[in-house]
């Protein structure tokens, strides 16, 4: 039996790279060589980990996985959304200030780089429609509606996904950290709502082979060894998120205090179809697991989820803001190791059993 493995994306950044392009604007030549080496070393170091499917870990997403798209944009500013932490910090997105709405780069030219140097798949994660949707102020923009907005931001992320696939990605992963984030919110559930009927907007432009081969992301939101949602109770939450319209769903779940009353939840939504990657790890738990830890994990949510339909990630990236250094590259290596060490051992046990 073969429960697949897959990671979520970001990858600490060298300390190097760090200050580099902390001092240096984005497209200065002197930082090309320092990105190469940086994604050239982590997909060695992927690799490495025995991994069968893996990222560039977001080593040239410059800021963060939220904003890679729409950083630089003429018709921005720095006012806009706040996202706060729970150890006070806060970061922002930006706020769009005029139409029309366009992407200042696509993934699929990270992908492509990753391509170069890599041996097995590469999966691509990219940011929600929803999440980019918090750019439009609820002033609204003069000339310029929401509705337009909306068809613009639509078709940009189409046009992404699209260029990823085509460009090779093993699967398309997006990022929905925002859909627990917005039930703390919005407790009566409606932004959760229109957040989801948004992105399955998006979706429906897709067919079933492609939907396949895209899925979502969704955990509590990771920076500095903090989160900005982790309180929100995910029966309020996985009943919406498993409408998305969707092949497989990656579940932040080893940060869980209560690991088996999610399990349930998952359990009482799952529909033929669905592949429910559960994390088996936690990036901002300093301690690495075990192989060991990781099977007893996979073991757990085995009775829960048919094997068929199991499999095991990352809660979240290791460092979606570029700039955390609170997770050094050695203990997301290692984190991952233990996730497909700990994997292959669940999967050998569970094929005897069966």
């Amino acid at each position: 039996m073969i429960i697949p493995t897959e990671p979520i994306g970001s990858i600490p950044r060298p300390l190097a790279l760090i200050a580099a392009a902390g001092a240096h604007a984005e497209g200065d030549p002197a930082l090309a060589p320092l990105y190469e080496a940086a994604i050239r070393d982590t997909i060695a170091r992927f690799e490495a980990t025995g991994s069968p499917v893996i990222t560039d870990g977001e080593q040239r997403k410059y800021h963060n996985f939220w904003t890679y798209c729409v950083h630089g944009l003429a018709n921005t500013d720095a006012a806009g959304f706040q996202i706060p932490f729970t150890d006070g910090h806060v970061r922002r997105m930006p706020r769009l200030t005029a139409g029309p709405f366009r992407y200042m780069r696509y993934a699929d030219s990270y992908l492509e780089q990753a391509l170069r140097h890599a041996t097995v798949p590469v999966k691509q994660a990219i940011i929600s429609p929803s999440a980019l949707s918090l750019m439009y102020p609820a002033a609204g923009i003069a000339g310029y509606s929401r509705d337009q907005f909306i068809e613009d931001l639509l078709r940009e992320h189409e046009t992404e996904i699209r260029r990823c696939l085509d460009a090779g990605a093993y699967k398309v992963q997006i990022d929905f950290t925002e859909g627990r984030l917005a039930v703390k919110l919005d407790p009566t559930g409606g932004l959760l709502n229109s957040f989801i009927d948004l992105n399955n907007l998006a979706l429906s432009r897709f067919s079933d082979a492609e939907r396949s081969r895209i899925g979502v992301h969704t955990c509590p939101g990771s920076d500095r060894d903090s989160t900005p949602s982790a309180d929100v109770d995910y029966a309020d939450l996985l009943p919406s998120l498993f409408e998305l319209k969707v092949g497989s769903f990656y579940i932040a779940l080893a940060g869980e205090p209560d690991r088996v009353r999610v399990l349930e939840i998952i359990r009482g939504h799952l529909r033929p179809g669905m592949r429910i990657f559960v994390g088996v790890v936690n990036p901002i738990d300093p301690r690495v697991e075990s192989a060991e830890q990781v099977c007893g994990r996979v073991l757990e949510a085995a009775r829960f989820i048919p094997p068929g339909q199991l499999g095991t990630t990352d809660d979240c990236g290791f460092s979606p803001f570029c700039d955390d250094t609170t997770t050094t590259r050695e203990t997301a290596f290692a984190k991952i190791g233990a996730r497909v060490r700990g994997t292959a051992m669940a999967a050998a046990i569970l094929g005897a059993r069966a």
